[in-house]
């Protein structure tokens, strides 16, 4: 009777051990929505590797939990966050600098216009 309740309680604890699906750390979700935030038309064409090094830690991060590495999942998600909030400062400032070319460009034109042009008697 007593190996049978045993067995009984082994197989229990051990079911559920097995049927827990791993718990994502609360920084994950923080961090998959920095990613998707990040992940915009202007952030792929202006920034896109250091987009990819946010989704590919994100996608690390993911399979840490499914691994049940809380601590490495926890760690990754942290990162990914940094690394999506990089990108789209990285895009937000290639941005800048094509339009403040943009307006030095055009400066310049109406300098050279304005220079072309006689002056009135």
């Amino acid at each position: 009777m007593k190996s049978t309740l045993f067995a009984a309680a082994s197989c229990v604890l051990l079911l559920n051990a097995c049927g827990s699906a791993p718990k994502a750390p609360p920084q994950l979700a923080v961090a998959e929505a920095a990613v998707q935030r990040a992940s915009t038309p202007a952030t792929m064409a202006d920034a896109p590797a250091e987009l990819r090094v946010a989704t590919d830690k994100l996608a690390a991060a993911r399979a840490a939990v499914t691994a049940g590495d809380a601590t490495r999942a926890r760690l990754l998600s942290e990162q990914a966050e940094i690394d999506a909030r990089v990108a789209e400062l990285h895009a937000d400032s290639v941005r800048s600098g094509k339009a403040a070319k943009e307006s030095q460009d055009a400066a310049r034109a109406l300098a050279e216009e304005i220079q072309r042009k006689p002056t009135a008697p």
